[in-house]
């Protein structure tokens, strides 16, 4: 089936489970400090535009994207375990790289957990290098980003 990606323009019953199952498996993972997802309140912030992705109707994962004075960044990424391998990363990320050129960003960038295989799997076969901590990340001690990884694509 064809995945469809919708922007969403207030928090729906959808786009609040899939926040939530997305910090479920984070909070799993990571202590609470080295957690920097937004909530789903700052999700629907002017700045960022968020989009859920479907599945036969069905909706299967989340992104979002952060638009900055110079830069773009990737926030809440999430996939559904049912719907993994069925492209739906791909299709966000692609959705979200749109997003941040049709807004004249020059650059993507995104923070990810070190035990994230798959997103980094995703971000580097798009075409995503590792880079240094950027904006707020820049700004936090040390032990705050010590499970993050950090990567750009110019657009």
């Amino acid at each position: 089936m064809e995945v469809t990606i919708e922007r969403l323009g207030a928090a729906t019953p959808d786009a609040r489970e899939l926040v939530a199952e997305l910090d479920q498996v984070l909070g799993a993972l990571y202590e609470p400090e080295q957690r920097h997802g937004l909530s789903i309140e700052q999700v629907f912030q002017p700045n960022v535009r968020f989009f859920v992705a479907r599945i036969g109707g069905r909706a299967v994962g989340c992104g979002a994207v952060a638009l900055f004075d110079d830069y773009a960044e990737v926030k809440r990424m999430y996939t559904r375990d049912a719907a993994r391998g069925q492209g739906v990363g791909k299709a966000l990320l692609a959705r979200l790289e749109r997003e941040a050129r049709d807004a004249a960003k020059p650059m993507l960038r995104l923070e990810t957990g070190t035990l994230q295989a798959e997103a980094i799997g995703l971000y580097e076969g798009c075409g995503f290098r590792v880079c240094g901590p950027f904006g707020y990340y820049a700004e936090l001690p040390p032990h705050r980003i010590a499970t993050s990884l950090f990567y750009e694509k110019p657009l």
